[in-house]
């Protein structure tokens, strides 16, 4: 019997999946439980729909990720820090300032989980990189400076 699942399950497949499974194991488990449906034909034009709307909000995701990507192209950015005559920093620099910066500048706002450091955080003045993940297809690197107050 051909089953759409309606979530993942372990060792059978993921969601939206159509699998082949034993008549006993899709009425007497899968079905009551909630974790599939019978693949009639009313159902896979229902699942197909639901497809095509999925990948339709996904591409919009992935545009707007990338509009926002060329919006912040070319874009250097400076945060000022405490620090001491050696150069380093009291405390440091993280993606939430960097998050602050950001919106400073071009009034985008980025979820500081987004932004990713090559450090935990920065302890001293220099310039360096952090990476901006706004989509699983779209990521790019932004320069910025921390210099002393």
């Amino acid at each position: 019997m051909e089953v759409i699942l309606k979530q993942d399950v372990n060792n059978l497949g993921f969601t939206h999946d159509i699998v082949n499974v034993k008549d006993g194991y899709a009425r007497n488990y899968l079905i009551p439980k909630g974790f599939a449906i019978i693949a009639n034909e009313t159902n896979r034009k229902i699942l197909a729909e639901l497809k095509k709307q999925q990948a339709f909000k996904a591409e919009k995701i992935k545009n707007e990720a990338a509009a926002v990507a060329k919006a912040l192209e070319g874009l250097s950015l400076r945060i000022a820090a405490k620090a001491g005559a050696s150069g380093k920093i009291f405390g440091s620099v993280n993606s939430v300032q960097i998050a602050n910066a950001i919106k400073e500048a071009r009034n985008i706002e980025i979820d500081r989980k987004k932004i990713h450091l090559s450090d935990e955080g920065i302890k001293e003045l220099g310039n360096y990189k952090a990476k901006v993940k706004l989509h699983k297809e779209v990521q790019f690197e932004i320069d910025f400076e921390v210099f002393a107050e």
